[in-house]
């Protein structure tokens, strides 16, 4: 049982870890798309929220500062999903579709970075290592 705690955080990573280096390595395209989503100041906030989820990924993944790396995923969360998937908005059903597919699965992500944080790392991490 100890080791499920671990594969939840690895699996929960990876989105942000992926997405993190499409923010920093695609910024271009990843800007584009903000910029036409209203985003402003989105050359800048598109490498900021890329160093961001990549290290609240990494802080999950490996167990070591989890709560501060749960920190990271819910204040990019949170403005992200309200922002980037406004499926109220979108007058075709079959885009305002896609953005509600894509608003849900951020309010999970939201929920499973709020539970982490509360929760915290679990067995087999560095966090727990220390205080030992």
């Amino acid at each position: 049982m100890k080791y499920l705690p671990l594969i939840g955080r690895i699996l929960f990573s990876l989105m942000f870890i992926m997405s993190g280096f499409g923010h920093l390595f695609s910024a271009s395209q990843m800007t584009g798309y903000a910029q036409q989503m209203g985003v402003p100041l989105a050359s800048v906030l598109v490498p900021v929220t890329g160093i961001m989820i990549s290290l609240g990924g990494f802080s999950i993944i490996f167990g070591y500062k989890v709560k501060w790396g749960a920190l990271l995923l819910i204040i990019f969360l949170i403005p992200t999903t309200f922002i980037m998937h406004p499926f109220w908005k979108i007058p075709d059903p079959m885009q305002s579709q896609l953005q509600l597919v894509m608003f849900m699965k951020n309010l999970s992500m939201l929920g499973g970075a709020i539970i982490i944080y509360y929760f915290g790392s679990g067995p087999l991490s560095l966090d727990n290592k220390e205080t030992k």
